[in-house]
């Protein structure tokens, strides 16, 4: 494996890192209804789990209420159960026909609760960023050590690795201070 083989293996895997703390951040509720809050809930059904984007339209037809209309009726308690279950701290209402999941406002404590977690996902991203750095860094000095790169190859390219870290770490840092903003204003 080359030099470049080894710095764009690490830029995939950190990309793939940050875009997986990006989307658990972007799930986390902020006040306002979004179908990401529950797009992605796994619903047991037809003797699988399955997300519910997969067996039920989503809509917002209002700022702060989600509409789940599954295309099986019979699956509307199987819905609450995953609901009630998740982590979300919402209770829907089934009117028989369709789930109606208001989303109320945030208190000033649940929103510093919710700043906690993403700051702590925040940092599980910039450590698996960090992880990836070091196996990119421990196959360069293999490499070095096995005559395939020279002592002067090795230190630049263990030095261009950490140029990308830094820039993946800037992005993780950018994507947690967006979404506590989100969270803080409103």
């Amino acid at each position: 494996m080359t030099i470049k083989d080894i710095q764009s293996k690490a830029q995939d895997k950190m990309s793939k890192s940050i875009e997986a703390i990006r989307l658990e951040i972007f799930r986390i509720r902020t006040g306002k209804a979004t179908t990401a809050l529950i797009e992605g809930l796994k619903v047991e059904c037809y003797g699988s789990k399955l997300p519910l984007k997969q067996i039920a339209n989503i809509g917002v037809p209002e700022a702060r209420l989600l509409l789940i209309q599954p295309w099986d009726k019979n699956l509307l308690p199987e819905i609450e159960r995953a609901i009630f279950s998740s982590d979300l701290g919402l209770t829907p209402n089934n009117d028989g026909k369709v789930i109606r999941l208001p989303v109320p406002p945030l208190t000033e404590e649940r929103r510093k609760e919710l700043v906690k977690l993403v700051k702590k996902l925040g940092e599980e991203g910039k450590i698996s960023v960090r992880n990836v750095r070091r196996e990119c860094n421990d196959e360069i000095k293999n490499g070095e050590k096995s005559g395939d790169f020279s002592e002067d190859e090795s230190k630049r390219a263990i030095k261009k690795i950490q140029q990308i870290t830094d820039e993946y770490i800037e992005k993780a840092d950018e994507i947690v201070e967006q979404k506590e903003k989100e969270i803080m204003e409103i």
